[in-house]
């Protein structure tokens, strides 16, 4: 199956007093590569149901070596390495041509936002995902 790949642009303010990328900055990539392929790559697939219908369960984040800033942006490449019921587990890697950065795990759940709890992932949705799954 294929991977996401996201150009994720690098901000001036996203360095810390070391002169490297903060940590948080590294989440906030992750975010912005979830929120392409998650809303817009699925949307732009007539799939609209994980808009405001996904949650993050839990995240894990490996970093390898510093990223300082520059004006060329940092790719994070995205894939789905496990779907179950409710949730499934995306993979990353914020790297570039030269490096990689960091490695991360997300596991997000379908959320029902007027029950307020989880909801089983629909047929479309686990069909979806399946583009992406390593």
């Amino acid at each position: 199956m294929a991977r996401f790949v996201y150009p994720c642009p690098l901000r001036w303010s996203d360095m810390d007093a070391y002169g490297h990328i903060n940590n948080v900055s590294f989440v906030r990539y992750l975010e912005d590569a979830r929120i392409a392929v998650f809303f817009a790559a699925a949307k732009e697939a007539n799939l609209t149901s994980f808009e405001g219908q996904l949650v993050v369960v839990r995240h894990e984040i490996d970093y390898e070596q510093p990223l300082v800033y520059r004006p060329e942006p940092v790719l994070v490449e995205l894939w789905v390495s496990e779907i179950r019921n409710s949730s499934f587990t995306v993979n990353y890697e914020i790297r570039d041509d030269e490096a990689r950065y960091a490695t991360a795990r997300s596991v997000l759940a379908a959320y029902n936002p007027s029950a307020g709890r989880a909801r089983r992932l629909s047929p479309e949705e686990r069909q979806w995902l399946e583009r992406y799954r390593e």
